[in-house]
């Protein structure tokens, strides 16, 4: 299924600012087997989506100027969360490979949308109020109230400090499909997948 890692375990390095310093589709496909740490909980990171800076209708800059300033004064690997339909709050991270230019079609955000809870399950069995492991971070919303991640994680540095992501311990199989819960944009294949994790958000879309 992947690397999943034991939870009391060493940690591999953090992720510095090279890794973020690239592409939103690349950071988005590598960072699948990495491990996100938030506190006293961590996951493995088993689905992402890119979302471009530009020519990227599904993507806040598209259509939100608070999201074009965000990504044009704060650098890689800051995080950007934000209230869904005023339900969920979304953990992305920024991406910058043209950090001199704001509105680069290289720049963008990636959104964290599952994980496979690694350590801090009985938190996040509290406050999720769910036993199943399955049923924590399965979904960009979930791991967000999993981890108790708010509005005023927004802005965090998350290469440094108590959260942040650890590099990959192992190879890993990564799948390509769409990105699901948009319309507009639909066809982009920029939503990536730990294969054959049963802790993603959705199964990858069967080829027509």
């Amino acid at each position: 299924m992947g690397v999943s890692g034991p939870p009391d375990g060493p940690l591999t390095p953090r992720l510095g600012p090279a890794f973020f310093a690239r592409d939103a589709v690349t950071c988005a496909r590598e960072l699948v087997g990495c491990t996100l740490v938030w506190g006293e909980c961590a996951g493995l990171v088993v689905e992402t989506e890119a979302y471009a800076a530009v020519g990227d209708e599904a993507a806040h800059p598209h259509f939100r100027p608070g999201a074009r300033r965000f990504i044009a004064e704060n650098a890689a690997g800051t995080a950007y969360v934000y209230f869904s339909y005023g339900v969920h709050w979304m953990l992305n991270v920024l991406v910058k490979a043209e950090p001199d230019a704001p509105a680069s079609p290289r720049n963008g955000i990636v959104l964290i949308r599952a994980l496979e809870p690694l350590a801090g399950l009985g938190q996040m069995r509290e406050r999720r109020g769910r036993e199943g492991v399955r049923e924590l971070c399965s979904g960009p919303g979930k791991l967000a109230q999993a981890l108790a991640i708010t509005g005023g994680d927004h802005c965090r540095d998350l290469l440094s400090g108590p959260a942040g992501f650890h590099a990959r311990s192992g190879r890993v199989r990564v799948e390509a499909d769409v990105r699901i819960g948009i319309s507009r944009s639909v066809e982009l294949p920029w939503r990536f997948l730990l294969a054959g994790s049963p802790f993603v958000s959705a199964k990858k879309r069967p080829a027509r």
